[in-house]
């Protein structure tokens, strides 16, 4: 009875070790071949700019909490737009810093610019529903506070729009200008490895996007109306309205070509809460939409979902192994401080599964080719791209711990979470901003 139950434990420890090591391989591999079949489609030798037969006026909507240090930079950006038929819409969400004075003055200044004030600070979908319920256009872009949204992304979204009606939302291209730290540079391969490449693969093999991101994402306006704008309650609102408005039907693409510079942590705390509230965002999505399963009409989606299902598995299966190492580890130094050789070697003989072996070569082989691919995919947009490709290397030893945290962190976080508590923002660690 012994044994076999050793045996099984054994088969279950050994399908756990083949669980995390096969996964992430497995899907470095689709996500590539996707992204690579989405650019021989949709980029490779298309004109670089995009051809409108109509010109609708668009919304930009930039909602500001605290960020009189970006305020007059974003706008004054959104002002030389290539695109004539545009209005800007900044929220300030309750700032308690000059955010609002900065706005008012921009404001007076160009009839282009609306501020809306909002008395105390509600979260950014709440500012995103004000400003979408006084939109005075048919399609609304929505980008951060400390965002600088490409000169020639408008034509790119409205692209889509102007040829599919039942195109809800097109995500764009965020891109990276925080370079000065090690952070910063491994964030401009994550970007491009991770959030480029995996919506182009989804793209290609779902038809459906997990996340338009809220950093630059442009919607028809009538298809948030039908999904009823954005939800309170939701600590990752883009990852939320993504899954509403394809759950009733509407297309979501990805649209490479609409840049958008962006700021983003460069210090490890800074980092943690952002990866944090991303993993629990993910967590409410899975809480929020599991009963998709009751309804055959919804399938489309369920691909997405049980791909999110094998990240977070994957995520407590590293766990457990990392932890059986770290045991394998204590008992090796144990047993040398107690002088029992016999012992000790045993140990010894788990403890070099920590060493790089063939498997290991193979999985770092794949990450860095990855991040090669995704770079040159991507170097079209963002010409000093490839001068990164030297930090990747370090991506796999310290991103992957920390995502792998945040969601091991983010379960028992979303499990006790007061239901329907209002998600409000914070300042975040913006980095140091370099000029591009």
């Amino acid at each position: 009875m012994i044994e076999e139950l050793s045996l099984n434990a054994l088969h279950v420890v050994q399908l756990l070790l083949g669980f995390t090591y096969y996964y992430p391989l497995f899907m470095a591999y689709l996500w590539t071949i996707g992204a690579l079949w989405f650019y021989l489609r949709y980029e490779f030798r298309q004109p670089k700019l995009a051809q409108l037969t109509s010109c609708p006026k668009v919304s930009i909507v930039v909602p500001c909490f605290n960020e009189e240090d970006h305020a007059r930079e974003v706008i004054g950006h959104l002002l030389g737009m290539h695109y004539l038929n545009y209005e800007i819409i900044a929220v300030n969400d309750g700032s308690t810093d000059n955010t609002g004075a900065i706005l008012d003055e921009m404001m007076r200044n160009d009839p282009r610019i609306r501020v809306i004030h909002q008395a105390k600070n509600q979260g950014k979908s709440i500012a995103l529903n004000t400003a979408a319920y006084l939109a005075d256009s048919d399609y609304i872009i929505g980008i951060d506070g400390d965002a600088l949204l490409d000169h020639d992304a408008i034509p790119w979204f409205l692209h889509h729009f102007l040829t599919g009606p039942q195109v809800g939302a097109v995500t764009g291209n965020p891109r990276i200008r925080t370079r000065s730290t090690l952070l910063g540079r491994l964030q401009v391969g994550e970007f491009s490895s991770l959030v480029g490449l995996i919506k182009r693969a989804q793209r290609v093999f779902y038809r459906q996007l997990f996340t338009a991101s809220g950093v630059i994402t442009a919607f028809r306006r009538s298809a948030l109306r039908d999904v009823d704008y954005w939800s309170q309650d939701m600590l990752t609102e883009d990852m939320d309205i993504t899954w509403k408005l394809q759950l009733r039907g509407w297309d979501i693409r990805f649209e490479p070509r609409a840049l958008a510079w962006i700021l983003m942590p460069e210090t490890m705390r800074g980092l943690w809460d952002q990866r944090l509230r991303w993993a629990m965002g993910g967590l409410q999505i899975i809480s929020k939409y599991k009963g998709i399963f009751c309804d055959w009409r919804t399938y489309p989606v369920w691909p997405l979902f049980f791909e999110h299902i094998l990240s977070v598995l994957w995520a407590c299966s590293v766990t457990v192994v990392l932890a059986s190492y770290c045991l394998d580890l204590i008992t090796f130094i144990y047993h040398i401080a107690s002088a029992t050789p016999a012992i000790a070697a045993t140990s010894v003989d788990s403890l070099t599964s920590l060493l790089p072996e063939y498997s290991g070569v193979i999985i770092g082989t794949t990450c860095l080719l990855q991040m090669l691919i995704s770079l040159l995919l991507d170097c079209q947009y963002d010409h000093q791209l490839m001068r990164y490709y030297v930090w990747t290397i370090w991506y796999p030893f310290g991103f992957w711990l920390v995502n792998m945290l945040t969601i091991i962190v983010a379960i028992p976080k979303i499990l006790f979470r007061k239901r329907g508590m209002r998600a409000r923002w914070v300042s975040p660690d913006r980095g140091v901003t370099t000029h591009l």
